[in-house]
């Protein structure tokens, strides 16, 4: 059972946000501060080549208020299990150690080191913010890229599906897998917070529009990532201990609702709308409500 949070008793203090220089609106810095709220002071965090590591703090100056390290893209998981040997070897206790990555740096360029990680079951926690491409090296295509979504070097759109970055780390079988979302902090924070009291390796997933890859107003990043939710095309739910739940419950609004507003899927047909929405007819169908 998911622990309840409630969003008016969390500390006033920042330890992410003020000060970052992403973009307005950005979904990513976002999610790092929904994050911080709850991880709070003694966490250490390493992360990768991504807007998460540029918008962060550069040279001599940062927004974080923890220890922060930029590793190279391929090797987040890899340096946060090195942190974690290194406290122990000190006697060094309740600290939680943190790779954060984009979904290059998590599904693609890093993870040889994040399926290392997982495999070892090594005590640090991993958090992909997916914006479901390359923005911080020019917007192209990843594995996390949807299906049809034009991309800087996809003028036709991506011709196969979403890896699904969930299952594959649930069949690690690591203790606690889940998704989340920016536009639902409470459900969010919940599950870093759980991460962070548990033993062992865990990951979570979340969903951070990125407005200008997206084609979407600057404004309507924790709008579209609620509809991703509401739509039925981004579920929330947890894997903890092999018993999967769901966490929000989806209002089932029209897929196109959430697709038809996006540049990104501009060229997008018919026939494919149609096949979306049939695929969450089906599973919901088949799952229940």
């Amino acid at each position: 059972m998911i622990d309840k949070i409630n969003l008016e008793q969390l500390p006033q203090e920042d330890l992410f946000g003020p000060g970052n220089v992403g973009c307005k609106g950005c979904a990513a810095a976002i999610a790092g501060r929904q994050a911080m709220k709850v991880l709070r002071e003694r966490t250490m965090i390493t992360i990768p080549a991504s807007c998460m590591a540029t918008l962060g703090g550069n040279n001599r100056r940062t927004t974080w208020k923890i220890p922060f390290y930029h590793t190279l893209f391929e090797c987040a998981p890899a340096v946060s299990s090195g942190i974690r040997a290194a406290l122990e070897v000190q006697g060094i206790k309740n600290v939680n150690v943190v790779s954060w990555g984009g979904d290059a740096g998590s599904a693609d360029i890093g993870f040889q080191a994040l399926s290392g990680a997982a495999e070892r079951n090594e005590d640090i926690f991993h958090v992909c913010y997916d914006n479901e491409m390359y923005m911080n090296t020019g917007g192209q295509t990843g594995s996390q890229t949807p299906k049809t979504a034009l991309t800087s070097n996809a003028f036709l759109g991506k011709p196969t599906n979403k890896k699904n970055m969930l299952a594959i780390m649930e069949v690690h079988g690591i203790g606690y897998v889940a998704s989340a979302s920016i536009a639902f902090p409470a459900d969010l924070m919940a599950k870093l917070k759980k991460a962070a009291s548990r033993k062992g390796f865990s990951y979570i997933h979340i969903l951070a529009p990125c407005f200008r890859g997206w084609g979407i107003p600057s404004d309507q990043t924790v709008e579209f990532a609620r509809r991703a939710v509401y739509c039925g095309l981004w579920e929330l739910y947890e894997v903890e201990d092999g018993i999967r739940k769901r966490t929000v419950e989806p209002q089932l609004i029209p897929v196109k609702d959430y697709i038809f507003p996006q540049k990104r899927f501009s060229k997008i047909s018919a026939e494919e709308i149609n096949r979306l929405q049939q695929q969450v007819d089906d599973y919901y169908g088949k799952v229940g409500k």
